[in-house]
């Protein structure tokens, strides 16, 4: 019941919220750039692109760039349900067994890169950037967050996102990227190398919110492993770090639980005052 009290809050809220201020979208937008385009395939060419959804009449104003979830074989962008006055980008990226490893990963860093590039040119604060996703999108806003490699290769300091706010990701190697790899081992038995946002703590990150369902729900280990990188993250010395646990909500019903914690992160971290 309580489960679906929350989720019930959720909804409401977003009905609230995400019509409380007048908002302008554009959508289908490509990310690559006009040669990456030209070189790839229709596949590329169709999945690569992105929704922004932002606040009329506003400036200055964060914006969230969210992953959709779907075990990084499935899924399709879309808005999260955030408040009007923090802009949205919803992220398409290529999927497996389409594409190879790590291409989905460099997808997610090339649409933060545009969003550094671009994003001020429809009135957005490029030092207000967030990056979030729920799920295999939490899973690819860690890695893009934390490991400075998929960044740096479009000339941008991982360190200079406003946050990272993975809701329910893998922050061991992904369960998918372990087959990908060869590896033949239990699902649940964790793997942490180059692929686990946990071999990336560091004392100089960007603000991490780490958001979960209730551990008696969730996925297994989901919760132990988010909450054993906010220990770490802790530990190594980083300044800000979050760690919600949403009892009462499940794998699914958390990526909905997590739109009432998300803007008050935002806020905390000094981020939603636009001009």
């Amino acid at each position: 019941m309580f489960k679906q009290i929350c989720l019930f809050l959720s909804v409401a809220l977003y009905c609230v919220f995400a019509f409380s201020a007048d908002v302008k979208e554009v959508k289908d937008l490509h990310y690559h750039t006009e040669a990456e385009l030209a070189a790839g395939d229709d596949y590329m060419r169709s999945q690569c692109r992105l929704d922004l959804r932002y606040p009329e009449d506003k400036k200055g104003w964060p914006v969230v760039l969210w992953f959709h979830g779907g075990g990084l074989t499935g899924g399709h962008r879309h808005y999260p349900a955030l408040p009007a006055e923090i802009a949205v980008v919803a992220v398409g990226y290529r999927l497996s067994p389409k594409v190879e490893l790590p291409l989905f990963i460099e997808d997610a860093a090339t649409a933060v890169a545009w969003a550094f590039k671009n994003i001020a040119g429809y009135g957005g604060n490029p030092e207000k950037i967030f990056i979030s996703g729920a799920s295999a999108g939490g899973y690819l806003s860690a890695m893009v967050g934390m490991d400075p490699r998929w960044l740096a290769k479009h000339e941008i300091d991982h360190k200079k996102l406003a946050g990272i706010i993975p809701v329910s990701g893998q922050m061991t190697t992904h369960f998918h990227v372990k087959q990908l790899l060869g590896d033949t081992g239990h699902q649940f038995r964790p793997l942490i190398n180059e692929y686990a946002p946990l071999y990336y703590c560091a004392p100089d990150l960007p603000p991490i919110c780490l958001i979960t369902g209730g551990r008696d729900i969730e996925w297994k280990c989901r919760v132990e492993e988010n909450e054993l990188l906010a220990i770490s993250l802790k530990q190594v010395g980083c300044k800000t770090v979050e760690f919600h646990e949403m009892g009462g909500l499940n794998h699914g019903g958390v990526s909905h639980g997590a739109m009432l914690l998300i803007p008050g992160f935002i806020k905390r971290v000094g981020s939603i005052n636009c001009n």
